[in-house]
């Protein structure tokens, strides 16, 4: 049991920290840049590239725009849960890109990070909603795609993953899934899967 001064020490904390801890969204998220015709440009680079090199450095690039948050504190709070994320910390993680998508709910790369937390945490029905929400504000976005078809390939909805792994492919043909659609594998042609 905690004695009235261990409450009261609780108390001062929770005033201290609490209006620090929410300051950074007092306001509204900044609007959303709009960046389809630079990445109109990139998927058109990807496509025209020859070399295995020059694509997955274009697919960086591509990357480097989809992190790219519309503010600071959007920034701020997308890049910890990416370092929490690659530390395993998906609980913190999750909450993390949850803080973002309500701050910025109109930056797809917010639902798009929740949904590989909860694709992780083996939770593919929350992934696929999450993954909707990416690619309702952002259609093109390739890591969405490919991340929508490893969703519906564990959930054992093929036909609905090939579907969706072919579109994310014909925007960047340099992605490591694009293997998943070879013949034999499990997007393989229909007819020509194991």
């Amino acid at each position: 049991m905690i004695h009235s001064w261990g409450m009261r020490i609780l108390f001062a904390l929770a005033v201290m920290v609490g209006p620090a801890a929410t300051s950074v969204f007092a306001s509204t998220c900044a609007e959303v840049p709009d960046y389809s015709d630079e990445l109109s440009a990139l998927f058109e680079e990807a496509r025209a590239a020859e070399t295995y090199q020059e694509g997955r450095t274009l697919s960086g690039r591509m990357w480097e725009v989809w992190l790219r948050a519309p503010d600071e504190a959007a920034q701020a709070v997308l890049d910890r849960g990416l370092s929490r994320r690659d530390s395993y910390d998906y609980v913190n993680a999750y909450a993390d890109f949850t803080r973002l998508i309500e701050y910025c709910p109109d930056y797809a790369e917010g639902w798009n990070q929740r949904a590989f937390i909860s694709f992780l945490r083996d939770d593919l029905d929350q992934a696929l909603v999450d993954l909707d929400k990416a690619l309702a504000l952002q259609p093109r976005h390739v890591a969405a795609q490919a991340g929508r078809g490893l969703t519906l390939l564990k959930l054992g909805r093929i036909d609905e993953a090939r579907t969706q792994m072919l579109a994310a492919v014909a925007n960047n043909p340099w992605l490591n899934e694009r293997a998943l659609l070879e013949k034999g594998a499990p997007l393989g042609p229909k007819g020509e899967d194991i």
